[in-house]
C-alpha cells in the first residue's frame, strides 16, 4: 500500500459559513434553478407515485373513511412543510461548508467546530453516510418499478413485462455512467418542469371535484388522525415519511447549484406542485375509494395515461441518475476524508469538476439494485424497505447541526438545544415509526448501511494504527539530516520527490533508497498531501514550502475534500514561488507496503483481515495523484497491522 493521504488537518480558512449562490447574474441564476429542478428534486418529485398509495394501503380490510384520507394527506403536506421546507430549505442550507452541503460536509464542519479527531462527529457522520448509501440502492429500484407499474392500468396483460422492463432500464442506466452525465443533464431540468407542471394540473382538476380535501392544508386533521388511530396512526406515519425521503438531496447538492436557486425552485414550483398533486389524489379517493389502488395514474384521463407513464418513467430515471451521481460524490468525499481506500475515480468531463465516475461503486450499486428488484418484485413490497435508513440519516444530520449551531454560529446553549431538539423530535418520531418495517424489508438498508459503516470504521481505525506504527518505527527527519551531513552518501544529479504522510519522520521510501541504492539525489523534496475540512482550497493556499536544509525541502500540498489531488499541476504552479525544477526530470519515490495481520494489532483479527482486503482494492498512488508513470519508483516493504 502506498503512502496514505494525511487527514484531519486544520482548516486553511476561518470557519465561517458562506452563502453558496450569491453573486450569480440573473440568467445564470435561472439556469442553476432549472438545473436543480432536474437533479436535486428527482427523488422527492417522484414520491407521489407511491407515497399516498402506500400510506393508505395500511387500511386494507379495516375500512377507509373520508376523515382518514384527509388526515393522511394533511400529514404528508405538513411533513413537506416542516421536514423539507423548514428544516432543510430554511435551516440546514445555512450550514454550508464553503458552499458545500451533505452529511460528510456537515461532519467536516462539525469537526472544525469541536476540534480535530472528535469521536462523536466521526461516528455521527460515518453512520449518516453509511445509512444514506444503504438507501441509495433502493431509490432506483422503487422509482422505476412504480413508474412502470402504471402499465397495469393500460392493460392487465402487460403486468408480466414490468419486471423485465425495469431490469433493462436499470442496466442501461448504469452502463451509461462511464460516459458521464454532463450532456444528458441538460435535458433533466425541462423534463422535470413538465413533470411537476403535469402533477400540479392533474391535482387541481381533481380538487375542483372535491373541495373538502382542502381541509388537509390544516395540521389539525393530521394530528387528529394520529390520536384517533393510535398504533395504526404511527404505522401510517412511517409510510407518510416516503413523501420526504429525497430531502437529503436538497442539502447534499447545494454545492452544485447554490443555496438560493434550490430554495427558489422548491418554494415556487416543486412544493406547490407536490401539494396540489397530493390534494388531487386525496380528492380522487374521496370520490372513488377504489382509486386507492393507484391514485397517481387514475387521476389521468384514459387518453393521457400512456403519455403520463412515459413522462413518469423518464422522471424516475432522472431521480435514479441523481442518486447514482450522489453516491459517486459521497464516495469521493469519503475517500478524501480517509473513510475509504483510494478507489479509481474517472473524470468524465473536462469542463465540469463534479462529473466523476467510480467503476467499483457503480458495479456494487447496480448489483444491489438488481437484487432488490428481483427480491421484492413490486413497489409496494419495496416501500417496506424504503425510508428507514434515510430517517436515520436525518437524525444524524440534525445531531451534527447542533454542534455547528452551538460552537460555530455561537448560539447560546439553550437556543441551540431548543432549535435542534424541535427538529430532532420529529426526525426521531419518523425513525421510530419506520421501525415496524424492519422485519418486512427494512432490514435491507439497515444491513447495507451497517456494512458500509463497518467498512469506514475499519479503514479509519486501521489507517490510524498503521500510521502510528510507521511513526514509531521511523527516524525523525531532523536527525536523519544531521546523520547525512556527517556520513555523506553518493549524490546523483536531479531531484527526488518522496511522498510522505508524516512530514516529521523520514519516509520509508527514502530510507529504503539509502539502504539499498546507497545514493541520494542533489535535491530532495518531501511531499506531504493534506486533505482539509473545507471542500476546496484556494490556489493561493495550495502549497507551503519549508526548507529543512540546503538540499532538503518540505512541500505541503493542500486539497479540499471535494477536490481530486493532482500533484503535477500543483508542482507546476509552485515554479512561481521559486521552487525551480522540471517535472519530467524528477523521480517520484513511493513506499508500497505489503500488509500482514499481527497478533496484537489493536483490532480484532476479522477487522485486520478486512482492512488488508480493503487495502488491496485501493488504486495505485501514481494513478490517484496523477503522477507520470514513467517517473515513479516504488519501493516495497512488508508490514504487520
Amino acid at each position: 500500500m502506498s503512502e496514505n493521504v494525511s487527514k484531519d488537518s486544520p482548516a486553511l480558512s476561518p470557519p465561517v459559513a458562506e452563502p453558496a449562490a450569491h453573486g450569480h447574474s440573473g440568467g445564470q441564476f435561472w439556469i442553476l434553478a432549472l438545473g436543480s429542478i432536474g437533479v436535486v428534486f428527482g427523488d422527492i418529485g417522484t414520491s407521489p407515485l407511491y407515497a399516498l398509495q402506500t400510506a393508505l394501503s395500511q387500511f386494507k380490510g379495516a375500512g377507509l373513511t373520508a376523515r382518514d384520507v384527509i388526515g393522511v394527506v394533511s400529514l404528508i403536506i405538513w411533513a413537506l412543510l416542516i421536514v423539507v421546507t423548514a428544516k432543510y430549505v430554511v435551516f440546514l442550507m445555512q450550514a454550508d461548508n464553503k458552499g458545500e452541503g451533505g452529511i460528510l460536509s456537515l461532519k467536516a464542519l462539525a469537526q472544525r467546530a469541536l476540534g480535530q479527531r472528535t469521536t462523536v462527529a466521526f461516528l455521527l457522520g460515518a453512520a449518516g453516510a453509511a445509512l444514506f448509501s444503504g438507501d441509495a440502492m433502493i431509490t432506483p429500484a422503487i422509482s422505476v418499478l412504480s413508474a412502470l407499474e402504471g402499465l397495469k392500468q393500460v392493460d392487465a396483460d402487460l403486468a408480466p413485462y414490468i419486471l423485465p422492463a425495469t431490469v433493462v432500464i436499470l442496466v442501461l442506466l448504469f452502463a451509461a455512467q462511464s460516459r458521464g452525465t454532463a450532456g444528458v443533464a441538460a435535458f433533466f431540468g425541462p423534463i422535470m418542469v413538465v413533470f411537476f407542471t403535469v402533477n400540479a394540473a392533474l391535482g387541481i382538476i381533481q380538487i375542483t371535484a372535491a373541495w373538502q380535501i382542502l381541509e388537509a392544508l390544516s395540521p389539525i386533521p393530521g394530528l387528529g388522525f394520529i390520536v384517533a388511530h393510535g398504533a395504526m396512526g404511527f404505522v401510517v406515519l412511517g409510510s407518510v415519511f416516503l413523501a420526504v425521503t429525497g430531502a437529503e438531496a436538497l442539502y447534499a447538492d447545494m454545492g452544485h447549484f447554490g443555496r438560493r436557486p434550490i430554495q427558489v425552485a422548491w418554494l415556487f414550483l416543486v412544493l406547490p406542485a407536490l401539494v396540489c398533486n397530493y390534494l388531487g389524489q386525496g380528492a380522487l379517493i374521496l370520490n372513488d375509494p377504489k382509486a386507492v389502488e393507484n391514485p397517481f395514474y387514475l387521476m389521468a384521463p384514459s387518453w393521457g395515461l400512456m403519455p403520463l407513464i412515459l413522462l413518469a418513467t423518464a422522471a424516475t430515471v432522472i431521480a435514479s441518475q441523481a442518486v447514482i451521481t450522489g453516491a459517486f460524490s459521497l464516495a469521493s468525499q469519503a475517500i478524501q476524508l480517509g473513510l475509504l481506500p483510494r478507489l479509481e475515480i474517472v473524470h468524465t468531463s473536462s469542463t465540469q469538476e463534479g462529473q466523476i465516475f467510480i467503476p467499483r461503486v457503480n458495479r456494487v450499486i447496480l448489483l444491489g439494485v438488481l437484487a432488490l428488484v428481483l427480491l421484492f418484485r413490486s413497489s409496494d413490497n419495496l416501500a417496506n424497505a424504503y425510508g428507514i435508513a434515510v430517517a436515520g440519516t436525518m437524525v444524524t444530520t440534525t445531531a451534527l447541526a447542533f454542534f455547528v449551531v452551538w460552537k460555530l454560529w455561537r448560539w447560546p446553549l439553550w437556543g441551540a438545544l431548543a432549535l435542534v431538539c424541535g427538529f430532532l423530535s420529529i426526525d426521531i418520531g419518523f425513525f421510530i415509526a419506520n421501525l415496524y418495517k424492519v422485519l418486512d424489508g427494512g432490514w435491507v438498508p439497515l444491513m447495507l448501511g451497517g456494512a458500509m459503516f463497518v467498512l469506514m470504521w475499519t479503514w479509519s481505525r486501521g489507517s490510524k494504527i498503521l500510521n502510528a506504527k510507521s511513526h514509531r518505527d521511523s527516524i525523525p527527519m531532523a536527525d536523519l539530516i544531521k546523520m547525512l551531513q556527517k556520513s555523506k552518501p553518493v549524490r546523483v544529479p536531479g531531484t527526488a520527490v518522496f511522498l510522505t504522510n508524516d512530514p516529521t519522520s523520514a519516509p520509508s521510501s527514502l530510507m529504503h533508497n539509502l539502504k539499498h541504492n546507497k545514493v541520494l539525489h542533489e535535491r530532495v523534496v518531501l511531499l506531504n498531501v493534506r486533505t482539509e475540512t473545507t471542500p476546496r482550497v484556494a490556489d493561493a493556499n495550495r502549497f507551503e514550502i519549508t526548507p529543512l536544509s540546503s538540499d532538503f525541502t518540505l512541500v505541503t500540498l493542500h486539497f479540499g475534500f471535494m477536490e481530486q489531488p493532482h500533484i503535477p499541476r500543483a508542482l507546476a504552479a509552485m515554479r512561481k514561488a521559486g521552487l525551480k525544477f522540471d517535472i519530467m526530470t524528477t523521480s517520484f519515490f513511493l513506499g508500497r507496503r505489503t500488509l500482514k495481520a499481527a497478533p496484537n494489532s489493536g483490532m480484532p483479527q476479522w477487522q485486520d483481515k478486512l482492512f488488508i482486503a480493503m487495502s488491496k482494492q485501493a488504486a495505485s498512488a501514481p494513478d490517484f495523484f496523477n503522477l507520470p508513470s514513467d517517473r515513479v519508483v516504488e519501493l516495497g516493504a512488508q508490514m504487520k497491522v
